[in-house]
């Protein structure tokens, strides 16, 4: 059983080493663990620093391409040195390397294929009040999407069976996180949720810069991933609520002009109309979404095939 713990990393030199060191060596159950880092277009040393703290496989990208594709691209490089269990963490040493042991444990117990560590988001000191709210309203809102009961969404800190790995494939550069377990929740994958810890806050977190940009692109992300799985059911259920009241208009003004008070109510007809128009071309749409959908799932069988 082979274990590979990759790295997403981007200007990391500073702290890359500290959590190579902090990684496991050995598990019980596993006979090879290695280490990936994925350097996502870093300015400085950090490749170099890793290889010297003892990382077996270096994947560099010649520009920044965002925390979901270094992800992606380590899940296929993974997969290509043979890993039958992958492991992601942070390259700040924000989750501890100890708690890797109850990553890896569901899987080989055949208990789950998509493990993650959820944090104690109310006990994290650098958490502001607002932040922690808005954890839990993000994981609130991406476990109805997913129909998972995934506590802690944006935790980076998981692991994946090689099937699970197989059957991801990302469409997000911001992050990861939400879409791959929107993804598992809609390709049935068993999810497991393990208690872990983390270490103290090393850097500020360079996914955002401010709350406000953490939000907007959070609750973007997510409604584009909503439709990209959902979206037949979104333009249906729009196309109805645009329809209905716009017969129910129509209607209106039937009945009023053949009582000889429709000449006033030419307004009604106009709107009426234009609801009309509008959740038909919504229902369009869904029909559109629909297709695509069947077309996404056929192409992604066929990327599984080549992955594997």
């Amino acid at each position: 059983m082979k274990l590979i713990i990759q790295i997403p990393s981007l200007n990391e030199a500073e702290h890359i080493a500290a959590t190579i060191s902090d990684l496991p060596r050995s598990i019980e159950g596993i006979d090879l663990i290695e280490y990936l880092i994925i350097d996502d277009g870093s300015s400085d040393d950090t490749a170099k620093v890793a290889a010297l703290a003892g990382a077996h496989h270096i994947v560099r990208h010649s520009m920044n391409r965002g925390l979901a594709t270094a992800f992606q691209t380590g899940l296929l490089r993974c997969l290509a040195e043979g890993a039958d269990i992958i492991v992601n963490t942070d390259a700040d040493n924000q989750y501890r390397g100890a708690d890797i042991e109850k990553l890896v444990r569901p899987i080989l117990e055949r208990r789950g294929e998509l493990v993650v560590g959820i944090r104690p988001i109310d006990e994290i000191a650098h958490f502001s009040w607002s932040k922690k709210q808005l954890q839990k309203l993000g994981s609130l809102v991406v476990r109805s999407i997913s129909g998972t009961q995934v506590r802690d969404a944006t935790s980076g800190f998981r692991a994946l069976s090689r099937e699970a790995a197989i059957s991801i494939n990302l469409t997000t550069r911001y992050s990861h996180t939400l879409e791959t377990l929107v993804q598992a929740g809609v390709k049935s994958l068993r999810i497991v949720q393990v208690p872990i810890e983390v270490n103290a806050q090393r850097r500020a977190s360079r996914l955002f810069h401010s709350t406000s940009e953490y939000v907007f692109r959070s609750a973007l992300d997510i409604f584009r991933i909503y439709l990209h799985v959902r979206g037949h059911r979104f333009f249906a259920w729009l196309g109805t609520l645009l329809m209905l009241p716009g017969i129910a208009l129509g209607l209106r003004y039937v009945y009023l002009d053949m009582h000889g008070a429709g000449g006033g109510k030419v307004q009604s007809l106009i709107l009426a109309a234009i609801l009309i128009i509008m959740g038909f071309q919504s229902w369009l749409m869904a029909f559109l979404a629909s297709a695509q959908k069947g077309s996404r799932v056929l192409i992604e069988r066929l990327i599984s095939q080549n992955k594997s």
